[in-house]
């Protein structure tokens, strides 16, 4: 069952962590599918594609690119805006209710823009139309060649942001959503034809429905952190979390009000434990008030990192300690790491350990790297070390 939360809440930044690991199912008992880890979150931040589809898989037990793939392709797991707004993976049979809760208040944030670049009124009705009639009936196209369909059907220059919001409205406004292809030139889709009919849920209900989501999978987290993540007014979240607080549990810690699941926490797998998580990772996002509960105690004994180069965040015991980044050989994975200190030898065999899992997502050997922290070690392969003969 794992300890009692009275057990926990004489609580440092670092059982928060492992606690929220728990309830992210990055620790302890992993999702059967990954459909159901999207499901679970509700939605999952998904900025860069390729790191979006390994944090699903990180949450099950022997999935790999190609399971994940394949529920994009086939319109399981679709990719839109729905919060904040950014792009996010939501399940095909939640994406109705999610888009309910939220399209207002997102629409109301992107209002500046849509006044300044002139997506609105009868131009936007035009882009409408233009996108139905290019995309119903199972047609997809990508962001140049709808550009194309806007300029050829209506004269319509849209290109850069502009172009951006055009297409974010027309999620939003539930006319296209994502196609069959991701990566770097994604295809889009007629909503209808990719979205399974269902009864429309009201607002309120919707909006419960995502706090509910939110503090189930992200718990522990503050009121604040789920108007950030949620993008929600405070008014909208309050009523949320009034709705499904009999389901809920809180506690006040360090002047900050914690609200989540009435279960008890995880155990903590043996110390020391390393995951690799990309930058956009629910882990990261989900929060902005409690966020400094990700940060290590640890001693910084080198530079700097730029995170522009390492995007990626290297977890040791659940706390930052480090970044990272990844290549692609022909038969292996290496990943670079840009650490805030060098790591022990307990640690460098769990580096080996989180090296190995990322490169069996993708079916190869992995291989890891140091880039940056205070010396400079050569490239190996995942494993135990070598002992000397």
């Amino acid at each position: 069952m794992g300890e009692e939360p009275d057990g926990l809440w004489n609580m440092s930044g670092q059982k928060l962590a492992c606690w929220r690991l728990h309830t992210h199912h990055v620790w302890g008992a992993p999702i059967a599918q990954p459909a159901a880890v999207v499901r679970w979150f509700g939605a999952m931040q998904a900025q860069e594609f390729v790191p979006a589809k390994w944090a699903i898989a990180q949450r099950c037990t022997h999935v790999g690119d190609a399971q994940v793939e394949k529920l994009y392709a086939g319109g399981e797991i679709l990719r839109t805006h729905l919060v904040r707004p950014t792009w996010h993976f939501v399940h095909r049979d939640d994406i109705r209710w999610v888009r309910e809760a939220t399209k207002n208040r997102v629409h109301q944030l992107n209002g500046p823009y849509y006044r300044q670049l002139g997506v609105e009124g009868i131009t936007f009705d035009r882009c409408v139309k233009l996108f139905t009639k290019a995309l119903k009936g199972g047609n997809e196209l990508n962001r140049r060649e709808l550009a194309e369909v806007l300029q050829k059907g209506a004269g319509i220059e849209a290109t850069g942001l502009r172009m951006g919001y055009i297409l974010m409205r027309a999620e939003l406004d539930g006319v296209i959503v994502s196609g069959s292809v991701g990566g770097k030139q994604p295809t889009f889709a007629y909503f209808e034809d990719r979205v399974p009919p269902q009864k429309a849920m009201p607002h309120d209900e919707a909006v419960a429905e995502l706090t509910r989501r939110y503090f189930f999978s992200r718990g522990p987290a503050t009121l604040k952190d789920y108007v950030r993540w949620s993008s929600l007014t405070v008014a909208e979240a309050r009523a949320g979390l009034s709705m499904v607080m009999p389901e809920l549990a809180q506690r006040d810690i360090d002047q900050r009000t914690y609200f989540f699941a009435k279960s008890a926490a995880g155990r903590r797998p043996p110390s020391p434990r390393i995951d690799l998580i990309q930058a956009y990772d629910e882990y990261v996002m989900s929060y902005s008030e409690s966020k400094d509960v990700l940060q290590s105690s640890s001693p910084v004994t080198s530079g700097a990192v730029n995170v522009n180069m390492y995007l990626h965040a290297v977890l040791l015991d659940g706390q930052v300690i480090g970044h990272w980044r990844h290549s692609h050989g022909a038969k292996d994975v290496t990943v670079e790491t840009a650490l805030y200190r060098e790591l022990t030898r307990a640690e460098v065999a769990a580096m080996d350990a989180a090296t190995k899992r990322f490169g069996g997502y993708f079916g190869v050997e992995g291989r890891w790297t140091i880039a940056a922290a205070g010396t400079r070690r050569a490239q190996r392969p995942s494993g135990p070390p070598r002992r000397s003969s």
